[in-house]
């Protein structure tokens, strides 16, 4: 059983080192996106890491961060040149 959830994870930052910070961050989970929006396959540990990792960055009263958890049961289509997305059975976090 796989214990990774596929989440969306999207963020506008208003100060540039802010933003830097943010965008490696969530690169680090990230297996797909594009800008500020990405796709995170996350355990509810990993979840729990970077949320606590963003909210030392993110300034509440002038940035925003949103973070949808997508049904399982849709299915994927992917547009242009995207790929379609997959949980591996492994990542690398580095």
């Amino acid at each position: 059983m796989k214990s990774r959830q596929l989440y969306l994870l999207s963020y506008d930052i208003s100060e540039a080192k802010r933003l830097r910070a943010t965008l490696k961050c969530v690169r680090a989970y990230a297996t797909g996106g594009q800008k500020s929006v990405h796709e995170c396959w996350l355990s509810d540990a990993e979840k729990g890491d970077l949320l606590a990792t963003l909210s030392q960055i993110i300034d509440e009263s002038t940035d925003s961060l949103i973070i949808i958890r997508l049904d399982p049961r849709q299915k994927t289509h992917a547009l242009g040149r995207g790929i379609v997305i997959e949980d591996p059975d492994w990542f690398y976090l580095g």
